[in-house]
C-alpha cells in the first residue's frame, strides 16, 4: 500500500482559494488512481475529485465542478487539489485516497489507502 500525507489546509474567507497537496510514499505512485474526499462534522465522507494514473482522466462531484481542479505530478509523487471560490459549505476535513483501479469512484470503501486528513475552514 501507499502512504499518504496531506497538507495545505487552513482558514480562508469565502471566495478565497486554497491548494491542497498529498505526498505519497513508494515508487509505484504512477500506478494508483488518486482522489480527494471530504467529511464535515456529523456528515458522511463524500467524494470530491479523482484523477487517473497518467492524469488525463478526471472526475468531479457536482459541488466541485467548475471550482476545484485535481492534478498530479508523478515525478514528485504528489497529487493536488486547487480549490477556488470557496464557500462556507466547503468546510470539512479533506482526505487524500489511492486505489489501483478506476471503477466506482464515489464509494469510499472502494479506495485502498487514506491520508490522515487536513482541515479546511471557510468563513463567511
Amino acid at each position: 500500500q501507499v502512504q499518504l500525507v496531506e497538507s495545505g489546509g487552513g482558514l480562508v474567507q469565502a471566495g478565497g482559494s486554497l491548494r491542497l497537496s498529498c505526498a505519497a510514499s513508494g515508487r509505484t505512485f504512477s500506478t494508483y488512481a488518486m482522489g480527494w474526499f471530504r467529511q464535515a462534522p456529523g456528515k458522511e465522507r463524500e467524494f470530491v475529485a479523482a484523477i487517473g494514473w497518467g492524469g488525463r482522466s478526471t472526475s468531479y462531484s457536482d459541488s466541485a465542478k467548475g471550482r476545484f481542479t485535481i492534478s498530479r505530478d508523478n515525478a514528485k509523487n504528489t497529487v493536488y487539489l486547487q480549490m477556488n471560490n470557496l464557500k462556507p459549505e466547503d468546510t470539512a476535513v479533506y482526505y487524500c485516497a489511492a486505489r489501483l483501479n478506476w471503477g466506482i469512484l464515489a464509494e469510499p470503501t472502494h479506495w485502498n489507502s487514506w491520508g490522515q486528513g487536513t482541515q479546511v475552514t471557510v468563513s463567511s
